[in-house]
Parts: C-alpha cells; structure tokens; sequence
C-alpha cells in the first residue's frame, strides 16, 4: 500500500506541515507511526483531499502555491477515484486547491497503475488533461 509522509501529504494537499499534523493529532487524518515517523495511506489522503474539496474547505488552502505551476500547466496531486469499464476510463485527482479529471483508455489507468492514492500529475492542454506518474 502507497504511503506518504507528513510532508508529502502537505505538498500534495497544498498546505504547511503544521496544518497537517494538526488534521492528524485532530484525529480528522488517519496517520501511523512507522519507523517513528507518521505516515497517512495513499487511500486515506485521498478520501481526506475529496472532503476538503466537497466540504469547501479548500478555500482556505494555499492558492499560492498555483504559482510554481510550469508554463505546461503541470498539477502534482493524487488520484481520488477511477471508475473503469472495458474501454474507457474516468480519473479523479485533487491537484492543490484544484479537482481534474481526465478521461483515458482503461488500458492506459493500467499502464500507469492508478488507483486511489497514488501520486500523478495533471498535464493541462486547452481541453485535454493527460495524466502522468513521477519516476
């Protein structure tokens, strides 16, 4: 299973550490103690970052960081939810402050192993949204 560490959930969630480990010791994020550093499940970060967004609470994430996108529209984030059938596939991912989703093959959300709580990026193009994963 995907795990991320504190910081990486913050990077991801488009907030400081602190707010983090504020969720957590709040008990709102679900965290483990491994190797005596907190961890939080790819899946649990996921369903966490969607509540953000329905809930509304994203406002009061930080927009800035919207800024260190590349000239290619570029958006780290982590997948939320894929539904699939035989050809066709429907990628949710919460990028920052921002939801994307991307329709592909099914066969592509193989290839790249997307499922929720993985770690993607969100490519941008005009009305196209390709969907990589960091090396």
């Amino acid at each position: 299973m995907i795990t991320y560490r504190l910081a990486e959930a913050a990077e991801i969630l488009a907030v400081s550490d602190d707010t983090v480990r504020r969720w957590v010791d709040a008990g709102r994020l679900p965290a483990r103690r491994t190797e005596g550093r907190a961890t939080v499940t790819g899946p649990d970060l996921a369903e966490f970052a969607e509540h953000l967004v329905e809930s509304g609470e994203e406002a009061e994430r930080d927009r800035t960081r919207a800024g260190t996108v590349s000239a290619r529209n570029r958006m780290s984030g982590i997948v939320t939810r894929v539904k699939r059938d035989h050809v066709m596939a429907q990628v949710e991912m919460i990028c920052g402050p921002y939801r994307v989703v991307s329709l592909m093959s099914s066969d592509a959300a193989d290839e790249l192993g997307l499922e929720p709580g993985v770690r993607a990026i969100a490519s941008v193009k005009s009305t196209n949204v390709v969907v990589e994963v960091p090396r």
